[in-house]
């Protein structure tokens, strides 16, 4: 669900299709600027990436007419909304109905924000796109997406010119929809998974923080590289698990909906997607850990 950040941004993940009409959604996380009404969309979450990386692109939604449901234009494309451009049709998927509803609905109150004046925009697009001199902000552009890249191209010229990227990196983040080790993991643990999905996890050492894909059963909280992967980087068994809550080092670390683990021998610090995908988190821990208690006190008492 799209949240609100500590800088008064809507913030959250979605799919998006970057080259109209291929039918390929690749995850990005998007970030909507209510002063300036842009929104930025990054390979993730930026607190995850490199210090100073670029987003992979931009709309301005003052030059959006309409944000509206697609489901009968994409009827393949489940939770399906298009931005309606003055150039082109952006097409995005959402997690679910409700998350479509709440994007669309502030997407499209992005667009009834005046256009700010001449003097702020120039200030917020040369920003954008560096070394550009005062006599290039006056000529006509038409703008695309080519690649998961904002292309600008001058009218009277036809040249383009394209901010910078990772190039090649967009392939390798899919949506998790579209591959999950849901039917793996349950031919592996004998369980089908009670919870799944991404997260991002404080490392014990280095104390850095990376998207891990996290997968919750009878047995235990297991999180892997990527959703694709037959081997756990590790396993938190339920027995070992004391307790499963919010965090009260969210401003400490700034980090949006931190949540912790807490074992015999070290806490888990956890940052979901959003408050909703916290709470759920917290919810299904706990919920395990409580079922695992009273199984073992059943088993105690019987003997």
């Amino acid at each position: 669900m799209p949240y609100t950040d500590r800088q008064n941004r809507v913030c959250g993940y979605l799919d998006i299709e970057e080259n109209e009409n291929s039918g390929k959604f690749f995850r990005r996380y998007f970030m909507l600027e209510p002063r300036t009404s842009q929104l930025f969309y990054y390979m993730d979450n930026p607190l995850n990436l490199p210090k100073g990386s670029a987003p992979v692109g931009a709309l301005n939604m003052t030059y959006v007419s309409k944000v509206n449901d697609a489901s009968r234009i994409r009827p393949k494309a489940e939770y399906c909304f298009v931005i309606n451009g003055c150039d082109r049709r952006y097409y995005l998927q959402a997690n679910d109905a409700q998350d479509m509803m709440e994007w669309i609905d502030k997407l499209n109150d992005s667009c009834k924000i005046i256009v700010p004046p001449a003097s702020t925009m120039s200030q917020d697009d040369s920003t954008f796109r560096p070394g550009r001199s005062n006599s290039e902000k006056t000529i006509s552009y038409k703008t695309e997406v080519i690649g998961g890249v904002v292309v600008r191209t001058p009218i009277h010229t036809g040249d383009s010119d394209s901010d910078s990227s990772d190039g090649t990196g967009h392939t390798n983040t899919l949506p998790a929809r579209l591959s999950s080790p849901s039917n793996l993991h349950r031919r592996r643990s004998g369980c089908m998974p009670i919870k799944q999905g991404f997260c991002v996890k404080q490392g014990a050492v280095m104390k850095n923080w990376k998207r891990r894909f996290f997968i919750l059963d009878d047995h235990g909280f297991s999180y892997y590289k990527n959703e694709n992967d037959k081997d756990a980087i590790r396993t938190i068994a339920i027995r070992d698990m004391l307790d499963c809550k919010e965090s009260t080092l969210g401003d400490t670390l700034l980090r949006d909906n931190l949540f912790e683990v807490s074992t015999i021998s070290r806490t888990f610090y956890i940052q979901a997607d959003s408050p909703e995908e916290m709470q759920s988190w917290i919810s299904s821990v706990c919920g395990a850990i409580m079922a695992k208690r009273a199984s073992v006190a059943t088993n105690t008492w019987t003997l």
